[in-house]
């Protein structure tokens, strides 16, 4: 159920009482610079016009939940001084892999981590999450390895937002191909049979997931210089997961509203109860995690309207670029390099045509050149992605065949996981730089 707004306020203000070391200097009265109320100098501005503006109680809640932290993992990996952050990784893989009663004398602040994740919210009805599931396991071993990168790329088009990567040295190559394989492997691993089910492989990634960003809230918040809480607010904000997690459902419920539908069909229910689930494993508010198609769109256009519009070069452009350069395959075999060359392609033209609006003037100034051949190889994937994604769909809808083109899915996952490589979640404090003066520019 929907937390009242006296809970949720007694939530942003209780983290400071519960985690002095890192919200004590925090002053959650103020609204950070990144927050407006301000549709036409937000991220969405150039679209907002297509959208009703979302209800009041919803943009209220935006509002509020920009300065939420994660406050069951965050008081855990506040633990770092005391255990290292190696022995509270190596704490919480055991206590998903085989409960928490395998971990000795578990401190009370993994323990009430696991128990949360471990509550099951009155809403959900877990047939449907492993049936969502298995309806993610087409488009994941199909159609996201040559998506990944480019839909990646949307989180560093603002600077408000985006700091965070640039702190924590995802502009080098080495760390950005970690980074976007490691976003890839937490998605595909959460479609597999059972990954969602406490001690499944998608439960133990959310987990990770948690840690890691806590983390970095921890170091951000006390080590990083230049991090003006004033500008940019708290460090990954619980709204700021709301686009990965929810975004293939957000464009779902756009696509429904404007066919003029506005109840789920079966299929699209399972997508979208599997989408808030994860988010709820991943530490997100209840109520943001909306369950109709117009409440899912005015929950993410109240996130975009809440933000303001601010691209910076020496951020938002050094990670893109990073990013598009990054080598993500695992060897230097001729097929992978292959793979690259043509991904990379791909990727591009994802992120202009899905992010940019197709505009190659924009992709250009941030260093995003593309040219006519991008196009074409595009265009010859694109076909090829469909074609097969349409034979699959052909065969799981077969009964004699359903159960071999599933298994078949699952183990191309398997392989997919396999090339995106250990996934270790963490972050490391050691190569943290400081908030450049460009990155900390005030925008108006």
């Amino acid at each position: 159920m929907p937390e009242g707004h006296a809970s949720i306020h007694d939530r942003i203000a209780h983290q400071k009482a519960a985690l002095p070391a890192m919200y004590g200097d925090v002053d959650f009265s103020v609204l950070p610079e990144r927050y407006t109320e301000d549709v036409s100098v937000s991220s969405i501005a150039s679209y907002a016009d297509k959208f009703p503006t979302p209800p009041a109680d919803m943009v209220d809640r935006v509002r509020a939940y920009t300065m939420l932290g994660d406050v069951t993992a965050d008081a855990y990996a506040a633990l770092m001084g005391e255990y290292g952050f190696k022995k509270l990784v190596d704490m919480l893989q055991t206590a998903c892999d085989k409960g928490i009663e395998a971990v000795p004398d578990a401190p009370p602040e993994l323990v009430a981590l696991i128990a949360e994740m471990e509550t099951k919210p009155d809403w959900l009805n877990m047939d449907l999450v492993r049936e969502g599931a298995r309806l993610n396991r087409l488009p994941m071993a199909v159609a996201a390895p040559w998506m990944i990168r480019g839909s990646f790329l949307a989180t560093f088009l603002n600077k408000y937002t985006a700091l965070p990567m640039a702190l924590t040295g995802t502009l080098s190559g080495t760390t950005a191909a970690r980074r976007v394989n490691e976003t890839a492997t937490f998605f595909t691993v959460t479609t597999l049979p059972g990954a969602m089910e406490p001690h499944g492989e998608g439960f133990k990634a959310a987990a990770m997931v948690r840690l890691m960003h806590s983390m970095v809230r921890f170091n951000v918040l006390r080590r990083v210089k230049g991090w003006d809480v004033s500008v940019y607010g708290i460090p990954i904000p619980q709204v700021d997961q709301m686009p990965a997690g929810l975004i293939d459902v957000f464009l779902l419920a756009y696509q429904m509203v404007a066919e003029g539908r506005t109840e789920f069909t079966a299929e699209e229910r399972a997508r979208v109860e599997f989408s808030r689930y994860r988010c709820y494993l991943l530490g997100l508010p209840e109520d943001l995690l909306m369950d109709t198609p117009q409440g899912i769109i005015d929950i993410m256009n109240a996130r975009g309207g809440s933000i303001r519009d601010g691209f910076d070069d020496a951020t938002c452009g050094a990670l893109v670029r990073a990013t598009l350069a990054a080598y993500m395959p695992p060897d230097k075999s001729f097929g992978s390099r292959v793979f690259d060359a043509i991904e990379k392609r791909f990727s591009r033209i994802v992120f202009i045509q899905q992010f940019l609006g197709g505009d190659r003037k924009a992709a250009a100034d941030m260093g995003v050149p593309v040219s006519n051949l991008d196009y074409a190889v595009a265009a010859v994937m694109g076909t090829g992605i469909a074609l097969k994604m349409a034979a699959y769909k052909l065969a799981l809808a077969t009964p004699g065949l359903k159960g071999l083109a599933d298994r078949r899915l699952t183990g191309k996952i398997r392989k997919l996981l396999a090339r995106y490589g250990h996934a270790e979640f963490t972050t490391d404090a050691g190569a943290y730089r400081p908030a450049t003066p460009a990155g900390a520019a005030h925008s108006h």
